[in-house]
């Protein structure tokens, strides 16, 4: 799998549609913010027939409910824990589903459903947007799909530096720098130690925290000196390791992941392209605060 780059279906491999149904399932789904940037979109795009819903289902529930769905349904966002359900449940995958095991996004294609996962445009493209230069040393910490993502992204980058793993569990590790491994990028693994976080943190180009709210913040000491930092996490924000960069750091918070991994996803189910400049204000007033949110 070394040299990978382009993996995202193409533009001219999707139907635009006047009208459609669409959703993002997920549970708990409640705090999902993937109505406000499609609906924004819909409205952006003059695309009046759309709607856009969030369905409470989890794994088991996934390949029944879509399965009793009509036609006018074109996609589905999928968020945890439906990830690994989604992929297995298609009738077709991209090569990057087909890597990670896991999907994000489900497109009806004819009497079947394609599997795409937009995580990996989301870091990919929230690293570019904020100008981090793909080279140097990478610290990932974190075992589970996010983490995968990242590994994807750092690979379609063409990333030019070695990457250490550092995971909560020595299982989820193992896969991940496996994963790595096969996309060619020169991998090793560490504890979650401050000590040995530290260590790596002082020649690391990019810290990458893909690990659940509260799960690395012992470590923002140690990652504060750290030239680009990128935490999945979004709420609360700014997280203790975002909280304590030095200054001209450049950091990059969860919410733009998720905008750039959405921009991909609605060019995806609608095949129109995303209207960026108002989905970003829309989950920008959405979330209450003025991050930069750079497209």
């Amino acid at each position: 799998m070394a040299g990978v780059c382009a993996t995202n279906a193409t533009t001219n491999e999707i139907t635009s549609r006047t009208a459609g149904r669409a959703a993002v399932l997920g549970s708990p789904i409640g705090h999902s913010l993937s109505p406000v940037l499609y609906r924004a979109g819909f409205a952006a795009a003059g695309l009046s027939g759309w709607s856009f819903d969030a369905i409470e289902c989890d794994g088991a529930r996934l390949p029944g409910l879509i399965a009793e769905l009509g036609p006018e349904w074109a996609g589905f966002a999928v968020t945890m824990p439906g990830k690994q359900a989604a992929a297995e449940f298609a009738t077709g995958r991209s090569a990057r589903v087909d890597a990670l095991g896991v999907a994000n996004t489900l497109i009806r294609r004819g009497d079947g459903w394609w599997a795409e996962n937009t995580d990996v445009d989301g870091v990919r493209g929230a690293l570019q947007a904020a100008g981090v230069t793909p080279s140097g040393p990478v610290l990932l910490i974190g075992g589970g799909g996010t983490a995968r993502a990242v590994v994807a992204a750092l690979a379609e980058m063409v990333w030019n530096g070695p990457l250490v793993v550092a995971g909560r569990r020595p299982a989820s590790s193992v896969i991940v720098v496996d994963l790595a491994r096969r996309y060619g990028l020169p991998v090793r693994a560490i504890g979650l130690s401050v000590d040995e976080i530290a260590a790596v943190a002082t020649e690391s180009a990019l810290a990458v925290a893909a690990v659940p709210a509260g799960a690395a913040d012992h470590l923002a000491g140690a990652l504060a000196r750290v030239p680009a930092l990128f935490d999945v996490i979004y709420h609360p924000w700014p997280t203790p390791l975002a909280a304590v960069g030095t200054a001209g750091r450049i950091t990059i918070t969860g919410l733009d992941m998720l905008l750039h991994q959405a921009l991909r996803q609605f060019e995806l189910v609608t095949g129109v392209r995303a209207p960026a400049d108002a989905m970003r204000a829309a989950l920008r007033k959405a979330v209450g605060t003025d991050p930069t949110l750079p497209v």
